[in-house]
């Protein structure tokens, strides 16, 4: 527990009886702070013994954990007694008249449970089987998707079925309760039971073996805190049927909630229906309102993750008609064949699901939603993907599909303290796309003309959305739709010489205005003159800066570069993935997507290749700005800052005039030079070979002499 007045701990000791092997006991302690608690043991994967240090790597821990199917489970011998598996490290219990929870070890009762429930487990899968395996296995046997998969990790440690990702106490809890719910869709009353399984569903998201315990909430968080299946080093369970935080009381409590509201405001009966978006079942002009929250590209498995959750609706409502592929009635799983994606690990009737494919399939399916619309009909469009492939494929296939966009909205639907929110530029924001059917006998427009319509627009737009309080990448994005109205009224744009102009040329200017329009705002109008390459107010780098925090900014939240919220939970659920810093642990600093980057760079005078590893560092497409500490070892080389100030003191001391006061007088190249002797170029190990017959680096920038100063103020040295 994190809460400041009520902090419990773990704490391990390792215990050596002569002629035994050592072990590891827990207690449970109150810190005094932080400090107190020992760091933990894994770290992207790779696994430190206590007892020994001895560092597994990942390929080790990755076996040993395939080995038991991904280690959820308790291992017993036939005393009962644990010798393997999952370990139990606490016990949170609740006390009668006493608020807040508390905290012990686990017992040998604890352990009893654990095995009984296993025998439940067997025993249940052992009745299935003698039944000549009738219908559904009772627990999900469906395999997760292969190895490569966007999103998905768990693979690799030996989780291969749906079934896999729960313990034994939570497969038997939820056999018995699918059971009851099909008993009920089959007997009594089908609209209860979907309403019950939809409920279990929503518990099975907070009861897997990959859900977190959440230090700072004193509860457990669900698996799906972003759109991914990571592992999981610890785990929480839970009471599935009590009054409890993700108990199916609340679950159920949350459906009635969504009914009383929804009944006040629908009095007409809707109807459902599973189609090929592409292959829509309405008639021509039916329908008034055309409205979609299409696929994002390559940024989210949707079908792959929605198996999850069908894999236990199917057993609690067995037969149900909307429970399979219509498509393909020999995949047990949600259809995939035609999904909208851009997944190159995939193929569609013998055709690689590259970009190419997902801006054809979203071509056709908004070729149809333009089919169905009346003539005077609104559609929207709904997209949150940060990246700009991601932009360029949908409204490539926005106008291929005969539309005008004649709106954008940026409507706040994310919450900032979900995990990928956390120092990246993940958008607040949902973008509402409004657009109309383009007419069929459309002009053919002028590109001079639209490129002198654009810089008016977009600014017109990025005041008014300012003023709404809509900021960085939100505001970056909600400002393409006003930008697209232009392009997209025409049937298409030509050049003087008649020459078509493509959506991605325009898209480049749409990226460069917004760029130096944001410029501007932050440095005023001189300083956007530098794209030009002439004498700004500042240099590439602190332009480079100034972009990027002002691209973090979270909306609603001031103007606060990078404020997404405290949030709960550990900074990232993919110990696999985590970015590590010069220390070894996770990477540090604010971080945006490669592409929004570039865009912004490249227009406005940004050589971004010069600045890597001395202003920014870009890893897994992913650009990070690098925190002041970090770039002591650019600044100093390998002796750091600390190094410098105390050849610095002592200069003071022989009577020498230092240089740490001398960031902007007279003697600034003096000071640029003392910098930049001590500064390695990119790729040097450490401090500079005095016989490199390399160029010497380039000069030291005024944002160079501004850390230097800062981090010799943090070291005291002011």
């Amino acid at each position: 527990c994190r809460k400041p007045k009520r902090r419990r701990a773990l704490r391990a000791a390792v215990a050596r009886p002569a002629g035994e092997p050592p072990r590891v006991d827990l207690d449970v302690f109150e810190p005094a702070s932080e400090r107190d608690v020992r760091a933990g043991t894994v770290t992207r994967a790779k696994a430190s013994c206590s007892c020994c240090g001895v560092v597994l790597p990942p390929e080790r821990v990755r076996a040993q954990l395939a080995a038991q199917r991904g280690g959820a489970d308790a291992v017993f011998d036939e005393a009962g007694r644990r010798i393997g598996g999952a370990r139990l490290t606490a016990v949170v219990t609740l006390r009668p008249g006493e608020t807040g929870r508390h905290y012990r070890l686990p017992t040998d009762a604890d352990y009893a449970a654990v095995q009984a429930a296993q025998t439940r487990l067997a025993g249940i899968l052992d009745e299935w089987e003698r039944g000549g395996k009738q219908g559904l296995c009772p627990v999900p046997d469906e395999p997760l998707p292969p190895i490569g998969t966007l999103g998905f990790r768990v693979q690799r440690y030996g989780m291969l079925q749906w079934g896999d990702l729960f313990t034994a106490r939570q497969k038997a809890s939820f056999v018995l309760a699918n059971r009851y719910i099909g008993k009920q869709f089959r007997h009594m009353n089908s609209g209860h039971a979907e309403l019950l399984a939809f409920a279990m569903d929503k518990v099975a998201d907070f009861n897997c073996s990959l859900a977190r315990w959440r230090a700072s909430n004193e509860d457990i968080g669900d698996l799906f805190g972003r759109q991914a299946l990571p592992i999981a080093w610890d785990f929480a369970e839970t009471l599935p049927f009590k009054q409890a935080y993700v108990g199916l009381d609340r679950a159920v409590s949350h459906i009635l909630e969504v009914l009383n509201q929804t009944s006040k405001i629908i009095s007409v009966k809707g109807d459902a229906q599973q189609a090929d978006a592409a292959e829509h079942p309405l008639p021509d002009q039916a329908a008034g309102v055309w409205f979609t929250d299409p696929p994002y590209y390559d940024a989210i498995p949707y079908s792959d993750l929605s198996d999850f959750f069908l894999v236990w609706l199917k057993r609690a409502l067995p037969g149900h008609p909307l429970l399979r592929d219509p498509f393909d009635p020999a995949n047990p799983l949600s259809p995939k064949t035609r999904e909208a994606v851009q997944d190159e690990t995939k193929t569609c009737d013998g055709r690689v699901k590259d970009r190419a494919f997902f801006e054809d399939t979203m071509g056709a399916a908004f070729a149809e939603g333009r089919r169905v619309l009346h003539e005077d009909g609104v559609g929207s469009v709904v997209f949150a993907h940060k990246t700009t492939e991601g932009w360029e494929a949908l409204l490539a296939g926005m106008i291929r599909g005969g539309w005008t966009i004649t709106g954008s909205w940026p409507i706040a639907t994310e919450m900032g303290t979900r995990l990928r929110a956390r120092d990246s530029a993940a958008l607040a924001t949902s973008i509402h796309l409004v657009c109309r059917p383009r007419p069929d006998d459309a002009p053919v427009g002028d590109w001079a003309v639209v490129l002198r319509e654009l810089p008016e627009r977009a600014g017109e737009w990025m005041e008014r959305l300012q003023g709404e309080g809509v900021r960085g990448a939100d505001l970056v994005f909600a400002c393409i739709g006003p930008a697209l109205e232009i392009f997209s009224r025409y049937a298409k744009v030509e050049t003087a010489d008649g020459g078509e102009v493509g959506l991605p040329a325009y898209l480049e200017r749409v990226w460069e205005v917004v760029g130096r329009t944001a410029l501007e705002n932050v440095l005023g109008a001189a300083e956007a003159q530098a794209r030009n390459g002439l004498a700004g107010a500042l240099e590439e780098d602190a332009r480079l800066t100034a972009l990027f925090l002002w691209t973090l900014q979270a909306t609603g939240a001031g103007a606060d570069a990078g404020d997404a919220g405290d949030g709960d939970g550990p900074p990232s659920r993919d110990a696999d993935e985590d970015d590590e810093g010069p220390s070894g642990g996770r990477a540090q600093g604010f971080a945006l997507v490669f592409d929004v980057v570039r865009r912004f760079a490249q227009p406005l005078g940004i050589d971004l290749p010069k600045w890597e590893k001395r202003t920014v560092e870009t890893k897994k497409g992913v650009v990070r700005l690098l925190p002041v500490a970090e770039r002591a070892r650019y600044l100093f080389g390998e002796r750091g800052a600390q190094a410098v100030a105390a050849r610095l003191e002592r200069e003071a001391a022989a009577g020498t005039d230092p240089l740490q006061g001398l960031l902007f007088p007279d003697r600034q190249e003096t000071a640029a030079v003392a910098l930049r002797e001590r500064r390695p170029r990119y790729g040097d190990g450490g401090d500079r070979d005095p016989n490199d017959d390399r160029s010497p680096a380039p000069g030291a920038t005024t944002l160079d002499r501004v850390h230097a100063g800062m981090l010799f103020q943090a070291g005291g040295q002011t």
